[in-house]
């Protein structure tokens, strides 16, 4: 139930689903108690009381636990029931655990998604997913409460291996931007100019649409934290090393955010790799703050 999951779960219920609601600390899911929701105690209580569990966790170590450790999802899941993960995990992780469930007889899908807290509370979500099609079908309308493009993308691990493309993508875009406004500021011109144009024409992505203040201001509030996307960009790398792909970019983004995490901004949005550029270049590309007589 954080920065993702508890907008995600507030559409389920919005859209008239009965939820059971589990989270590590309490209170995160007893917010979703006051709109109609269940709270339960363990991993494990969620799954004997639904029909199909949803997790959204921080990365393979949280998803590994509550899906098949003590007390978790593959403990207390009904025969027939479905696991659908929507954490950014391991593609190999989610590949292991997919068999482990249909051991059980039980449905596992990986489905990470991508739009960050905007398109988790709009509804607006991209989803990527792996596993088999009978499950899809299955989840289907959830999917779509939740998200505006959904993609069977292939067999179990393969949702995982193409949100680990797609951090690839967002990453690298991030310090473009990041350098580009920087380099534009410290010729002259004001950034919020630099995104203007960027925003109109070919370098126009959803990065500038969803990020273009944050990089404007300075206000790092996560909708992607730091810390998140290196671990994802951690595990885009070791996909590389498995099958052979060169992915030097990525590998010095992921320092990048190594970096801002040693500075203690781990906790910051993804956005902030802009303050390395600032600070590697002695210059501030943030929108003056308006006088008080313009407020």
């Amino acid at each position: 139930m954080g920065i993702m999951g508890a907008f995600m779960a507030g559409n389920l219920l919005e859209a008239g689903h009965e939820l059971v609601v589990h989270n590590r600390t309490r209170t995160k899911a007893e917010r979703l108690a006051q709109r109609g929701a269940r709270v339960a105690d363990s991993p494990r209580e969620v799954a004997e009381a639904s029909g199909t569990v949803i997790t959204m966790l921080p990365g393979p170590p949280e998803v590994e636990e509550v899906v098949a450790g003590e007390g978790g999802l593959l403990e207390g899941a009904r025969d027939g029931s479905l696991i659908v993960d929507m954490s950014t995990s391991s593609p190999v992780l989610a590949r292991r655990l997919a068999h482990a469930a249909r051991d059980r007889g039980v449905g596992m899908l990986d489905a990470p998604v991508s739009g960050g807290d905007v398109g988790a509370r709009d509804g607006t979500l991209s989803i990527m997913v792996g596993g088999e099609d009978d499950d899809f079908e299955r989840a289907r309308f959830l999917f779509e409460v939740m998200g505006k493009t959904v993609v069977h993308v292939g067999e179990a691990g393969a949702g995982q291996m193409v949100k680990a493309c797609n951090q690839i993508v967002v990453a690298l875009v991030i310090g473009a931007v990041a350098e580009a406004i920087v380099l534009g500021t410290k010729a002259g011109v004001a950034p919020g100019r630099v995104l203007e144009v960027l925003s109109g024409g070919l370098a126009s992505s959803k990065v500038l649409e969803v990020k273009g203040e944050k990089f404007l201001s300075h206000e790092f509030t996560p909708g992607g934290k730091v810390a998140y996307h290196r671990k994802d960009l951690g595990i885009a790398l070791a996909a590389g090393r498995e099958y052979g792909v060169t992915l030097p970019v990525a590998a010095l983004v992921e320092q990048m955010f190594g970096v801002l995490e040693a500075k203690g901004r781990g906790g910051w949005d993804h956005s902030a790799l802009i303050t390395l550029i600032e600070e590697g270049s002695g210059e501030r590309a943030r929108r003056p703050s308006p006088r008080p007589d313009e407020r």
